[in-house]
């Protein structure tokens, strides 16, 4: 069996890969994750979650690594980490009553044989309709401004939805884990 590696420094996926009780390290990949023209949101993702495991794939060559990338989409518009009070209090005025789908891509590279499975995985949140006072509460309470779409679904988010949709409620936080279970079957190893 080739070791896993996760092809990010993200707690929240480093915390649902744990959940599958398999042994993995983590790498940071150093790539552009800047959106190329023409470029639509699930193209963004799976192809981001490609090149996030081969930048890693060229310090390990004899692993199974999986890259994930997520974005939310509102409308037309794709939301990306707010990193700021004023940016993430602007994304969830305009999620107000509306639903906002997250898209998932993530890829599971054998970086011996150079076989890639990708996927995107699609998850929607229904917004309450949300005032300037429990939005601006939620934001100081959690703080979400490494989140795509400006909240923790795992935490104090769940407050702000109507309603979720979806197959995976994995993919929300960041790695979908049905999928990924899938995918490593495909690579031979079997969970649990």
């Amino acid at each position: 069996m080739l070791p896993l590696v996760l092809a990010s420094s993200s707690a929240y996926r480093r915390e649902l890969l744990q959940r599958l009780n398999q042994p993995f390290t983590c790498c940071s990949p150093e790539i552009d994750e800047q959106r190329q023209s023409n470029e639509n949101a699930s193209q963004l993702v799976t192809r981001l979650a490609q090149e996030k495991a081969m930048a890693v794939a060229t310090s390990h060559q004899q692993h199974l690594i999986i890259g994930s990338d997520q974005v939310a989409v509102l409308g037309e518009e794709i939301l990306g980490k707010p990193h700021t009070l004023q940016r993430a209090t602007a994304q969830l005025h305009a999620a107000s009553g509306r639903s906002v789908t997250f898209l998932t891509g993530l890829a599971l590279l054998n970086s011996q044989t150079g076989h890639c499975q990708v996927d995107c995985i699609p998850f929607t949140v229904h917004f309450r309709e949300l005032d300037e006072s429990q939005i601006r509460r939620y934001l100081e309470a959690e703080q979400p401004f490494d989140c795509a779409g400006s909240f923790k679904a795992e935490g104090l988010g769940v407050s702000l939805f109507r309603g979720t949709e979806g197959s995976d409620a994995t993919s929300l936080i960041g790695l979908p884990l049905i999928r990924l279970v899938d995918m490593l079957d495909k690579e031979g190893i079997k969970i649990p």
